[in-house]
């Protein structure tokens, strides 16, 4: 007889289907659970951005039932295109799926890292090591990937967007870019990444917000270009804390803009804006309200990663602000965890 962990199950909050649903047209995040309330909850201020006649209002809820839907399917449709593309797709830069090497991760990440898990580091020595963009609204900048890295990464999404494999939204936010996970890029990259390199740099950084306690993630890559997405409203992420790196290519404009935290009610007074920088990462709390500014030309790739703490999020959803009423959902889910068993014990046959 011998013990081993059991598997861990991530769930996802029920409010996934009902809140925080994106409206692009009208630059608008509503909660929706039918016609009579989206009236009553959201009627002025639709009709003050443009929603006034009867047509208009059909329309938008037509949207919204049609997202509804797409949300319910999404964890089954995700791990068959996922599937799919593990059986039939053939990469351009098949290096980019090996386990991740210190090769690829910028000097001063890796020394950022090992200051992090040495004896003795603290928040002081850690901020003498990365560049604070803002001390009032904790976002910080480092870089992380090389050069090379980031051109043989973006040669392989470039590939893969021109296949005929199928693609999934990166969120709800988002038309153009890819799910890493459907590329099979989460288990050789993402997880390494986060365990080895990403959580101890934000337990120092973010003790508060479960920055030593991540144990899941969702990355993506965007896209922003000409005749696509060109600019990002503003939001709020599903996450704990947020990585968010400039892969390229040549652009102007795009710059990241901060609010405050979304519960503040002065959340976008003064926004704070940040140039990207190719290779460099941007880091802040996933509450912090932030958007990005239109493209003024080129094309604009950035990889961003939705960084999880179970223990956080399982007392309280950061969509709904209510205690998470779970589903069971595949990967990793919106990173929520039912209460399980720590350990199982099983016949081992010798």
């Amino acid at each position: 007889m011998a013990t081993v962990g059991a598997p861990r199950r991530f769930c996802r909050c029920a409010c996934f289907c009902t809140e925080n649903l994106y409206v692009a047209r009208y630059g608008l995040h509503v909660r929706f659970r039918g016609e009579q309330q989206l009236r009553r909850d959201y009627g002025p201020i639709l009709r003050s951005r443009g929603c006034v006649s009867a047509k208009d209002f059909q329309q938008l809820l037509a949207e919204l039932e049609q997202e509804v839907e797409r949300r319910r399917r999404l964890g089954q449709e995700s791990a068959a295109r996922k599937a799919l593309i593990a059986s039939s797709y053939h990469p351009a830069r098949p290096e980019v799926y090996n386990s991740l090497q210190d090769a690829a991760l910028a000097p001063e990440f890796l020394a950022v890292t090992e200051y992090s898990v040495s004896p003795g580091a603290d928040l002081k020595g850690l901020l003498q090591r990365l560049e604070t963009v803002s001390e009032e609204k904790r976002i910080y900048r480092v870089p992380v990937f090389t050069a090379p890295f980031c051109q043989a990464l973006l040669e392989e999404l470039e590939h893969f967007e021109q296949s005929d494999m199928p693609k999934g939204r990166p969120n709800t936010m988002n038309n153009y870019g890819v799910l890493l996970h459907e590329l099979g890029l989460d288990e050789p990259l993402m997880t390494p990444l986060r365990e080895r390199f990403l959580q101890p740099l934000m337990a120092l950084l973010y003790p508060d917000c479960g920055g030593g306690r991540l144990d899941s993630h969702r990355a993506f890559v965007v896209k922003y270009a000409p005749g696509q997405d060109l600019e990002l409203g503003c939001h709020y992420d599903n996450a704990e804390l947020t990585l968010n790196v400039a892969l390229g290519k040549v652009f102007t404009g795009g710059a990241l803009y901060f609010g405050g935290l979304f519960q503040a009610p002065t959340a976008l007074t003064e926004p704070l804006e940040v140039e990207h920088v190719v290779g460099q990462g941007v880091l802040h709390r996933g509450g912090q309200l932030h958007g990005a500014r239109p493209l003024g030309t080129g094309e604009r790739w950035n990889l961003v990663v939705w960084l999880r703490a179970s223990a956080v999020r399982n007392s309280l959803c950061p969509m709904c602000c209510r205690e998470p009423d779970l589903v069971d959902d595949e990967g990793f889910g919106d990173g929520f965890t039912r209460e399980e068993p720590a350990t199982v014990d099983v016949c081992v046959l010798t």
